[in-house]
């Protein structure tokens, strides 16, 4: 007994040891994972963006978002969409072009200020929640955005509201909790594009509802596509382009898709073809 109890101190220690070693090489792999990323090279001779309100143009997949509308984008494959945001965005090669011009001329501050992709599983970063919806933005905006997000019961769930203090990613909250903190989030950053990856994938229909209103409401006369399938977003918005292989297929009214197209009315109805 006395032997053995003489060891479990060193023993505990050596196991909580080899504990924080191994966190410490799979946390400095990320690390070093992150810093390999390469910078992409700066643009040479920026050219100034177009005036406000100007059009959005991919001609790989043929899909254009117009200044001021609220366009839903549906396909069965999302990733081929977000491929899509990430060429408008300048996150990949491409031709896009804003205006006249090319996305990949711009500078990319202004392009970021004024086009923004926002993905339904971005990661949320510490602080406290309004840090976390809108960083050093008024009160004002972070309550706003969180109306628009009909994440105000996430809000009052809280200990203290906006000034409670959250860990990375909040897994503390469900999984659609957090999504609409996220929509909140990139709805306070009031971007003169929002590009909307699959926003309300993960809260119920009535929830759902809620958002796809406010969200109109709050995004009124300036341009937001959303990736979707859901009726309720093709149902409210002003024209649906319909994607498919990656390229443009149709695009109208929701209703006119679904009377005149069955491929898109398999999509929506989630039949077979």
């Amino acid at each position: 007994y006395g032997y053995t109890g003489a060891l479990l101190l060193p023993v505990h220690w050596l196991i909580g040891t080899s504990y924080r070693i191994i966190e410490g090489r799979v946390a400095s792999g990320k690390i070093c994972a992150l810093l390999n990323v390469p910078e992409r090279d700066a643009v040479a001779e920026p050219r100034p963006g177009p005036h406000t309100g100007a059009a959005l143009r991919d001609p790989e997949s043929g899909l254009t978002v117009e200044g001021g509308e609220l366009l839903a984008v549906a396909s069965a494959d999302a990733d081929r969409v977000a491929e899509v945001f990430d060429r408008f965005a300048a996150y990949t090669d491409g031709e896009a072009d804003f205006g006249a011009v090319p996305v990949s001329r711009m500078d990319r501050d202004e392009l970021r200020r004024r086009v923004l992709v926002a993905d339904h599983d971005a990661y949320l970063f510490a602080g406290t929640l309004a840090e976390v919806i809108a960083g050093r933005e008024g009160a004002d905006r972070v309550r706003a955005a969180v109306e628009a997000a009909s994440a105000a019961d996430v809000v009052d769930s809280l200990p203290e509201g906006l000034d409670t203090e959250v860990d990375n990613q909040v897994r503390t909250l469900s999984g659609g909790q957090r999504q609409r903190l996220r929509l909140a989030r990139a709805l306070a950053a009031d971007p003169e594009v929002l590009l909307l990856h699959e926003p309300t994938s993960a809260v119920d229909s009535h929830t759902e509802s809620r958002i796809v209103e406010r969200v109109a409401a709050a995004r009124a006369g300036k341009a937001t596509a959303v990736a979707t399938t859901s009726p309720l977003w093709l149902g409210r918005a002003d024209k649906v382009a319909f994607v498919r292989d990656g390229k443009v297929v149709a695009a109208g009214p929701h209703l006119e898709l679904f009377e005149n197209r069955p491929d898109y009315r398999a999509l929506v109805t989630r039949e077979a073809e």
